[in-house]
């Protein structure tokens, strides 16, 4: 058995688990943030670890960190920033204004101090600074990129000494890409059939419900 401590009471759990597994194991209930279980997607099990012998404090996600002798666990509670950022893509007209959006909506984006604690932070190991860097320079494409697997876990907006909120700052980016540039061609299509009127409707495909 591993024996480790979460939340300041030591526990001990079978080796090969997850910190969420050992805390279930303990006989604790999880009542929220229980996401995904195992295949940190959802970036809501954050906590922070030190493990046996070391000083450094890390960040990661208890559902995907196995555990350790001497392990210490604490739980981040969920939090909310203090600033929000509002925007509307439909005021985004052309690409042309991607650039000042940017400069406008996040305009602490700017100060950052290339310190790398977002990426030190970031447990899925994505190079958030540089996301920054490339969304301020407008290479948007490529920012967008960087963010592609962010889990939104706001440990790197934790993390920031200027409050930058990278993780907001790459969700917007990509979504203002998708909604200048990016067009399913599937989707044209149909809306395209519905528009002439042609659009066929299998009455006979599985699940379907024709009126009676």
């Amino acid at each position: 058995m591993i024996s480790l401590s979460i939340e300041g009471k030591q526990v001990e759990a079978p080796p090969n688990c997850s910190i969420l597994q050992a805390f279930l194991h303990a006989g604790e209930t999880l009542v929220e943030g229980v996401g995904c279980m195992g295949q940190g997607v959802c970036g809501s099990c954050r906590v922070l670890v030190r493990r046996a012998g070391k000083q450094e404090v890390i960040t990661a996600l208890a559902c995907e960190t196995l555990i350790e002798d001497g392990m210490q666990v604490a739980f981040l509670d969920f939090f909310t920033s203090p600033a929000r950022h509002v925007y509307r893509l439909e005021d985004i007209e052309d690409s042309w204004q991607a650039l000042q959006a940017i400069s406008d909506i996040f305009p602490e984006a700017a100060d950052c101090r290339h310190c790398s604690g977002c990426d030190r932070a970031c447990p899925k190991g994505l190079d958030v600074q540089r996301g920054v860097n490339l969304a301020v320079e407008g290479n948007l494409s490529e920012a967008g990129h960087v963010f592609d697997e962010c889990v939104m876990c706001n440990l790197c907006t934790l993390a920031c000494p200027e409050l930058i909120q990278p993780n907001h700052l790459g969700l917007f980016v990509r979504r203002m890409i998708a909604s200048l540039t990016l067009r399913p061609a599937n989707l044209m299509r149909r809306l395209r059939e519905i528009e002439r009127g042609d659009m066929t409707i299998d009455l006979d495909a599985p699940g379907a419900q024709p009126p009676h």
